[in-house]
């Protein structure tokens, strides 16, 4: 089995090949579901890690109905990831009416051969999943990453079998989406499925001695949150992969 770790930044990185993982996704922004990582960013995890690096790209949050700036935007990121070493691209482009984006899909692949693309969980949003999957086949990705159309991957497990099923070895379908040390062999169980997609993320308080209180950068609900990193965990990490072998 495969265990790909959802990074996003240098320390994250390090710390997840130190755990086992196999594979990185970098993403900027994990707060809103990942964007394109900045161009430091990449240039700094592919100088670090050994390990294969699947580049994000996705020019913005939000939807994934792009305009053509924001595709242009993405084949220049493309271009960017290959350049500074990527291993692979992750994105994912959907239809006004839920149906997956094929002809762009198609092209933007193509366009990023010989790297290999994951189409990410704008498949979470697609009106129709099965059809979503005899599309993405069409365009030519190399996997799917999935929650199941749920809110976690365990909670989408059975839907999660389902496109294994039907995929019949013709596309990698990945979970992905609040997997941990609890639920992980739960969703072994159920899905069969033979890559994992997760952050491995551990919460740590911030070394700054004086905090401005009674001003929020983002949210003011969030507040404390600026006093708040998270990484990825080598421990938490290395635990999953021991239950893999």
């Amino acid at each position: 089995m495969i265990l790909e770790v959802c990074v996003d930044s240098v320390e994250s990185s390090v710390n997840a090949e130190a755990g086992g993982a196999d594979r990185l996704e970098l993403c900027g922004a994990l707060g809103i579901g990942g964007i394109t990582p900045g161009a430091g960013t990449i240039d700094s995890v592919t100088a670090n890690v050994s390990i294969p690096v699947y580049v994000m790209i996705r020019p913005r949050g939000g939807d994934f109905l792009y305009s053509d700036y924001e595709f242009e935007v993405m084949r220049r990121d493309i271009d960017f990831a290959r350049e500074a070493g990527a291993t692979g691209v992750v994105f994912g482009i959907l239809l006004p009416d839920g149906r997956v984006d094929t002809e762009r899909t198609a092209w933007l692949t193509g366009y990023a051969s010989p790297l290999p693309v994951t189409f990410h969980r704008a498949f979470d949003l697609a009106a129709d999943p099965f059809r979503a999957l005899e599309d993405i086949i069409a365009a030519g990705p190399a996997r799917i990453l999935t929650s199941g159309q749920q809110n976690s991957a365990l909670s989408g497990a059975g839907l999660i079998a389902d496109l294994i099923e039907k995929a019949r070895g013709r596309i990698t379908v990945m979970p992905g989406a609040g997997i941990n040390q609890t639920n992980f062999m739960e969703l072994v169980r159920i899905t069969g499925a033979t890559e994992y997609h997760l952050t491995g993320r551990k919460v740590a308080e911030s070394s700054m001695q004086f905090r401005r209180r009674g001003i929020a950068l983002g949210h003011p609900a969030l507040a404390d949150d600026d006093y708040l990193l998270r990484y990825a965990d080598s421990e938490t990490i290395a635990a999953i992969k021991r239950t893999m072998k």
